[in-house]
């Protein structure tokens, strides 16, 4: 593994309507982790439900999992508390990025919050511009991206549908999609 200081931390965005963003991430995830990366999963919109990844994840000496949001709230009786709880982890994850005791991060669902004008993408892009270590792998998940965290990555994929299982109602099958 390349020393830190030899390392480009490279920022990456998954984006779009499409299934795949968080997948394509955790895939990042455990390759980090084989090679030998600390690596700092956290969640902002997701549960406490149990995810395969997640008991994946548990094998591993050198993931840190932190599943923080409050469930799926596209569809919230509570916007005040969303609201509140994506700031939390959002300092969290700062504070996470800041310790430099990770390689890898993954702020996974992110784009949502930004999307829904929970957390600014001006403040999430001149964070990771002007305050994350240098060397340190950044990646951000979710659909609506802002414009400026899309500006300051290195690397940018936006997952378009074409076709999807659920459209023949096909609900959620365990070992893929959670």
């Amino acid at each position: 593994m390349k020393v830190k200081e030899r390392r480009h931390g490279i920022v990456v965005v998954n984006t779009g309507e499409g299934k795949g963003k968080s997948s394509s991430a955790f895939g990042m995830v455990f390759r980090a982790a084989g090679w030998g990366m600390k690596v700092c999963v956290i969640q902002f919109i997701k549960g406490q439900w149990q995810t395969g990844e997640q008991r994946a994840a548990e094998k591993f000496d050198n993931i840190e999992w932190h599943a923080l949001g409050d469930g799926f709230t596209w569809d919230t009786k509570n916007p005040e508390q969303d609201i509140k709880t994506s700031r939390e982890i959002w300092e969290f994850s700062k504070q996470k990025i800041l310790s430099e005791e990770f390689d890898f991060v993954l702020l996974d669902e992110i784009n949502y919050c930004c999307g829904y004008n929970w957390i600014s993408g001006l403040e999430i892009a001149d964070f990771i511009a002007n305050d994350k270590p240098k060397w340190l792998h950044l990646v951000l998940t979710g659909r609506n991206a802002s414009p400026e965290v899309i500006e300051i990555a290195d690397t940018v994929t936006e997952m378009m549908p074409v076709k999807h299982a659920f459209s023949k109602g096909i609900k959620a099958e365990q070992g893929v999609e959670f």
